[in-house]
This record gives C-alpha cells, structure tokens and sequence, in this order.
C-alpha cells in the first residue's frame, strides 16, 4: 500500500482541486434553496454573488462576468433567466441608459439567509481539524495559482489574437 504522503507528492495539482471542486459540487446538489428549484447550479452561484455583494455596491453585468470569468453572452444569458423566473431585476442608471443595475427581488431576498448559512457550514465542513495557519497558507497558495493561471491565460489570449 502507497504511503499517503507520497501519494499526495506524487498527485497533480489540477486534479486534485478538480477532485475538490466536484465533491463541493455534489455537496452542493444535495442541498436545495428553498425557492430555487428552477434555477440551475450556476445560476444558484451568480444569486449568491449578487445577494452577497449587492449589500456593499451596486452589481453591474460586468461584475457577474469577471467573477466568474464568463463570457458576456454567457453572462446575458444567465441573467435573462434569473430575471424570468422573478430572482433578479435590472434597472437603468441615470448617468447612462444603457448600464443596467442588477437589483436582487424579494425573492431572491428569502433565500438570503439558508444561502448564508449553507456557506457556514460548508466553510466549517472544509477546515475541519485543520489549524489556522495551514487554512491561511492553504488560501495564499490557491490565490497565487488562481492569480498566475489568470495572467497566464490573459497573455495567451493575447498572443493568439496576434496571430490571426
């Protein structure tokens, strides 16, 4: 039998936070908001964004869109739903008609708290019975790979658009 530590050393980091993803995923399937049954998973995870940050700033399409690094067709679509089944409004700003708010319903509003506390108690399920500082280090090291890998794909991007 592999010893687990060498097993760990020897597992690639890409699928081990797919591994992670997925089982947050499944975690998350398994618990339905309230109200939510017709929205899909994503759509679920863009209410959660916009019920959380809309109590700080206003929430613009924009901001849906690099969140959750989406296009803005995917983003339009998205939200379009959202807003039919009565989660969502947008509403024009006064200094430019065409920039729409995205204004959480009342809705959206009831399933604010569950949705709070379904986060508490993932976050809890995750640092079980590991120390602070391993949960800190743990977030510094993903933050620097989200952020490499995002910069890394942005001059990719770029260098393709050079080619053509």
């Amino acid at each position: 039998m592999q010893d687990p530590d060498q097993k760990i050393k020897e597992m690639h980091m890409g699928r081990l936070i797919h591994i992670l993803s997925h089982q947050m995923k499944r975690h998350n399937c398994g618990m339905p908001f309230d109200d939510t049954e017709e929205l899909t998973a994503m759509q679920r995870h863009v209410l959660k964004f916009i019920l959380l940050e809309s109590e700080h700033k206003d929430i613009y399409q924009k901001d849906v869109e690099e969140e959750f690094c989406i296009r803005k067709s995917t983003a339009t679509g998205i939200l379009k739903l959202m807003e039919e089944h009565g989660f969502i409004t947008r509403e024009a700003v006064e200094s430019d008609a065409r920039l729409k708010r995205i204004v959480p319903t009342g809705k959206a509003e009831k399933v604010h708290k569950f949705i709070m506390e379904h986060i508490h108690q993932t976050e809890a399920m995750l640092v079980a019975g590991i120390s602070e500082e391993d949960v800190l280090t743990c977030k510094k090291v993903m933050y620097l790979m989200y952020r490499i890998f995002f910069s890394s794909r942005r001059r990719h991007t770029r260098l393709q658009g050079d080619w053509s």
